[in-house]
């Protein structure tokens, strides 16, 4: 895995690309393919590495390459089939058949596998999870990970909130740094972590090894933790800017308020080398993201995408917050907000217009707000389908105007125009209400 800064804004935000292999599976009928995703970049959400309600056959439908990174956590497979048998199938990529897809393997996935602290112990990190509380130690967490050959993963961390002690923060950071070690020792190519490698330097196999599996392209690690009190933020990222060779930004999205979301970001980014590519888990609302793209993060999650989609709400706001203005918007109507639209709404029912006039995805081009409506009160799965392919399709569109922006040297009135905006649209609904 490569990346590179093409283009910065006039403060943190920046532009870059990011490249990795696919296609490269011993196993493999495909060629190796090198992929390129311009960055700030979205990594969509899936459920055991599909996404939730979008088919493999209709993933080719979304954008590309920026489609192409897939975000999972290998905790969804705690239930189902075992990690013996996904290594001898080959790998994720070989299980669901999507090798010309990137996929990034992350403990938590801000969905369903959610941390919580107050049950994290020196043994290992816990997790609230469908299947009930789990507490993942680095054993069985690498176990996991040699099995799926992800193309990047993250090592386990204590995430906290950040309402927490100074003294369990202090605590947080220990443990994630030691579990840092464990897992580049269980990894076994502690002494390849000085530098982005390609995954196919990572090939070792250990008769010693104590999951018993055999570490093929295992990929790049990524890990550092935030914690509350920014000295330890900062005693985190000179930790572990040592000894991974990419950094997840983790501990954010737990209940932190949007005040203290800039100042934390800003002090761990502030400690990481910039030629190196920076994800996040936690950060969903495009305010969020924003204040993480302004704080020089590239890759984030998608689970805003999931939570809106199980909603039947749909994305609609303008991607092009810089020249447009909330009294020049179409998208004022009843049950919108400016940001999105709820299709439960009766105002839909009878609404024969696409979701947003002139979008090209799939779901615009071939149905009208009045079908999805009519499928969500009569509880069809295939309202979500299409409200997911719409909304992620939508999604990675503002992702492609911020890149714009920063390329420009407009990020900053990108991000102001936006929020004024959003502010504007809750404010008149409220007064309307």
């Amino acid at each position: 895995m490569k990346f590179a800064v093409k283009a910065w804004s006039k403060g943190r935000a920046r532009a870059g690309v990011i490249q990795f292999v696919v296609g490269s599976r011993s196993n493999s009928p495909l060629h190796p393919t090198e992929i390129e995703i311009e960055t700030p970049a979205l990594l969509l959400s899936t459920r055991k590495g599909l996404p939730f309600f979008i088919s493999p056959d209709l993933l080719p439908s979304l954008p590309s390459p920026d489609s192409h990174l897939l975000q999972f956590s290998p905790l969804h497979f705690l239930e189902g089939i075992t990690p013996e048998t996904i290594s001898a199938i080959g790998g994720l990529h070989e299980m669901v058949g999507l090798h010309e897809y990137g996929f990034a393997a992350v403990p938590r996935d801000s969905i369903v596998c959610l941390p919580h602290c107050d049950c994290t112990n020196k043994l290992g990190a816990s997790f609230e999870t469908p299947f009930g509380r789990i507490l993942i130690k680095p054993s069985e967490y690498m176990k996991f990970i040699s099995s799926m050959k992800p193309n990047s993963w993250t090592s386990l961390a204590d995430e906290v909130p950040a309402w927490v002690s100074e003294k369990r923060n202090k605590t947080s950071v220990d443990r994630t740094v030691r579990w840092l070690d464990d897992c580049i020792a269980l990894s076994s190519f502690v002494n390849q972590m000085s530098h982005l490698a390609t995954p196919e330097t990572f090939e070792a196999r250990n008769p010693n090894h104590p999951t018993g599996f055999e570490i093929p392209r295992l990929g790049e690690l990524w890990v550092i933790e935030r914690t509350h009190y920014l000295a330890q933020t900062e005693n985190s990222s000179h930790e572990s800017s040592n000894k991974s060779v990419g950094y997840w930004i983790g501990g954010f999205g737990l209940g932190e308020s949007m005040e203290d979301l800039s100042p934390l970001l800003n002090a761990v980014t502030d400690c990481l080398p910039e030629q190196k590519p920076r994800q996040i888990c936690g950060l969903g609302l495009p305010e969020e993201v924003l204040q993480g793209i302004d704080s020089g993060v590239d890759l984030f999650d998608a689970s805003y995408i999931y939570n809106l989609t199980t909603g039947g709400f749909a994305v609609t706001f303008p991607l092009e917050r810089i020249v447009r203005n909330v009294s020049d918007s179409k998208l004022s109507n009843k049950g919108s907000d400016g940001t999105k639209i709820n299709l439960n709404n009766a105002v839909y029912r009878k609404d024969n217009s696409p979701i947003v006039d002139g979008c090209r995805c799939y779901s615009c081009q071939n149905h009208t707000k009045a079908y999805i409506s009519h499928l969500l009160n009569v509880n069809e799965m295939l309202a979500l389908i299409l409200l997911e392919i719409h909304n992620t399709h939508h999604y990675l569109g503002f992702f492609r105007a911020i890149r714009e922006a920063i390329k420009g040297g407009k990020f900053e009135e990108f991000q102001h125009h936006f929020i004024e905006d959003s502010r504007d649209h809750i404010f008149a609904a409220a007064l309307s209400a």
